[in-house]
């Protein structure tokens, strides 16, 4: 599985939302500054988060970007499923059927491939914004303590 900048740029948005939006919504211009990535690549990625529930956008004066629900209910899992869709080293319904696989293949898909997804994707769905949010406070409040030392 390789994760595209749709993917790994729409989950830092996310989390910056979930640092600063609290009660207001969020220019998406602020956002891509903050982030040091393009408004116009931003658009499309918000299209998709929005259109996928989890982010809510206004328009006009006042307007941006706020979560749609709370930090700890969206994952990181459901954002990159809404940027990237599925999320697998290899797909189930491609090649062979059961009975056609040989057994080679059959084993590494049962023992290996199968096990390697189950386990990306539960780290994914565990990993919420609001932890991620928690772990990116931390970092920052590492880094400013390292600067003034």
């Amino acid at each position: 599985m390789k994760l595209s900048t749709k993917g790994r740029y729409g989950l830092r948005c996310m989390v910056d939302l979930a640092l600063n939006a609290m009660e207001q919504h969020v220019p998406l211009g602020t956002i891509a500054e903050r982030q040091g990535l393009s408004m116009l690549y931003l658009e499309q990625v918000f299209s998709a988060l929005r259109k996928a529930g989890l982010v809510k956008s206004i328009k006009g004066a006042g307007g941006g970007y706020i979560l749609a629900r709370p930090a700890s209910e969206i994952s990181a899992g459901d954002v990159l499923r809404s940027l990237e869709g599925e999320l697998t080293l290899i797909s189930g319904g491609a090649g062979a059927t059961n009975e056609e696989e040989n057994a080679i293949e059959r084993c590494l898909k049962e023992q290996l491939w199968m096990k390697i997804d189950e386990a990306v994707l539960s780290l994914l769905d565990s990993a919420t914004i609001e932890g991620l949010a928690e772990e990116a406070r931390k970092a920052e409040a590492a880094n400013v303590l390292v600067y003034y030392i």
